[in-house]
C-alpha cells in the first residue's frame, strides 16, 4: 500500500515539475500531492490520532478554497489561466 502511496506523490511531483504553464493544472498536481500525503497519514498513523488527519483535511480543503479563488480572479483580470501572462514584479 505504501508503494501506491508513493506513486500518487511522485505523480504529483512529476506533473507539477514538468506542466506548469496553467494555472489549474498546477493546483490539481498540488491537490494530488496533498491526497498522497493524506493517504500516508491515514496508513501509518492508526488508532487515536483521528484529530490530526481532521485537522491535515480542514487546512487542505482551506488551501484548496484559496486557489480556487486566486484561479478566478486571475481570469477575470488577466483573461485566462497562464502563468505567463502573470507578470510579478
Amino acid at each position: 500500500m505504501y508503494l501506491v502511496v508513493f506513486f500518487i506523490f511522485l505523480t504529483g511531483i512529476v506533473v507539477y515539475g514538468n506542466w506548469r504553464k496553467h494555472l489549474l493544472i498546477s493546483l490539481l498536481s498540488l491537490e494530488y500531492i496533498v491526497l498522497g500525503i493524506f493517504l500516508l497519514f491515514h496508513y501509518s498513523i492508526q488508532g487515536y490520532y483521528l484529530i490530526l488527519r481532521m485537522g491535515y483535511l480542514t487546512f487542505t480543503a482551506c488551501e484548496g478554497a484559496l486557489g480556487l479563488t486566486i484561479l478566478v480572479i486571475m481570469s477575470r483580470t488577466h483573461g485566462g489561466d497562464y502563468l505567463k501572462i502573470f507578470h510579478m514584479y
